[in-house]
């Protein structure tokens, strides 16, 4: 096993029945790199993610993360990794603190690393006034920042973000991303998907799903050079306008 690598799926194969949701995909993912998995909604990209968070067992193939086997230790997966969604994943009738400490609870964390650990999160984000805040009457962009850190309180050596700014608007995207650099800094590896193109420029490499399959694999600048590309958008254009599964 290679230490540099966060992440390792070798002819990662998903069926349902007759139909292959991802179809023999092989990628790496090194340690502290931002990794963006790209593809429309159809693509197999929900479904890939589910089996390296140890959600979902593979159909066939292999892939370890944070050093654990996918098919054999899915327990010791979700104990390395965090994991935020869409809907940020909080408890709208919680205070700040409280959701933290549930979270974290979660993840296995002791009261004692729990209250240090909060009270880093709450200076760190300028949060301190809002702890005691219900989650519901917090702004979108807070709500964001604490799902995130949420996600991170137990320091994982990956966190999977699935599509974590959608519906937000473009400066808080932004401010988002700029928790983002810090963890990926700090060495946490981040797995993202989005929708939105311009965040693709953000990520150390791209893939691009297409019909269960990654279609293209490299650095942003790398893309948009091969496919005589100005931006990502035209990038992701060319290379699923065969596709036969998405939108």
């Amino acid at each position: 096993m290679n230490e540099d690598l966060a992440i390792s799926v070798r002819n990662l194969v998903k069926k349902f029945g007759g139909f292959t949701a991802v179809d023999g995909i092989s990628f790496d993912v090194c340690r502290g790199e931002i990794f963006g998995f790209l593809g429309a909604n159809g693509a197999g990209k929900t479904t890939a993610m589910r089996m390296l968070c140890g959600l979902s067992a593979p159909t066939s193939g292999s892939g370890t993360v944070a050093g654990f086997d996918i098919s054999r230790q899915p327990e010791e997966i979700k104990r390395h990794i965090g994991y935020m969604s869409q809907k940020f994943s909080l408890y709208a009738d919680l205070t700040v603190s409280e959701n933290l400490a549930l979270f974290s609870t979660i993840y296995g964390m002791d009261a004692g690393a729990i209250r240090r650990k909060s009270a880093e999160v709450f200076r760190a984000l300028g949060m301190e006034d809002m702890k005691d805040a219900l989650v519901r009457d917090i702004p979108t962009g807070w709500k964001q920042k604490l799902a995130f850190s949420a996600a991170t309180m137990h320091s994982p050596e990956v966190v999977f973000l699935d599509e974590p700014t959608g519906g937000v608007d473009p400066v808080t995207r932004r401010k988002f991303w700029e928790l983002i650099y810090r963890a990926s800094s700090g060495g946490m590896t981040v797995f993202v998907t989005t929708h939105y193109l311009d965040e693709a420029e953000y990520c150390n490499r791209i893939s691009i799903m297409v019909d269960g399959r990654i279609k293209a694999l490299d650095s942003p600048a790398a893309l948009k050079e091969q496919y005589g590309a100005a931006t990502m958008d035209e990038v992701f254009r060319i290379v699923a306008r065969d596709a036969r599964r998405g939108d």
